[in-house]
């Protein structure tokens, strides 16, 4: 298992990979706004659990075992933006997609994944849902702070 730093790295050099067909350190950097060196390092943990095939100043290359987990984090990442569009969140989705996407189980992403499938097939549903929330923001006065201890 790889803890959310390196999930990220590996979601961002599969997003490269995939678009540009090659992954270079200073792009990986650039996106994650971390150093260089904080990169290369990540690669070299990534390389060692197999994900990788990196050569010091060569190529970066995914693995099988990279490209399919690879795969699962971007697609992880966009149901939950895709869940928080549905749900009608008013929050930066790819922000708040980011924030929780390393918290949840393969089991629960699924579940998810369920509940966009389900409100996209029946708009009307997704339509109510976002009218009762409308009503409901009003009613409530949505000006007024949450504080998450009170919950």
């Amino acid at each position: 298992m790889l803890s959310p730093s390196l999930e990220d790295y590996l979601e961002e050099i599969y997003r490269f990979s995939s678009k540009l067909g090659f992954i270079r350190i200073t792009d990986i950097a650039n996106k994650l706004n971390v150093s260089l060196p904080s990169v290369n390092k990540a690669v070299r943990l990534l390389n060692k659990k197999g994900y990788l095939d990196y050569i010091p100043y060569k190529d970066i290359e995914l693995t099988e075992k990279g490209i399919s987990l690879g795969k699962f984090l971007l697609e992880r990442n966009r149901i939950l933006q895709e869940f928080l569009n549905v749900i009608g969140s008013n929050c930066d989705q790819e922000e708040e997609a980011e924030a929780i996407e390393h918290y949840l189980s393969p089991e629960t992403v699924k579940a998810i994944t369920m509940v966009v499938k389900f409100f996209k097939e029946r708009p009307r549903l997704q339509q109510q849902l976002h009218t009762f929330q409308k009503k409901e923001r009003l009613e409530q006065n949505d000006d007024i702070q949450i504080d998450p201890s009170s919950l």
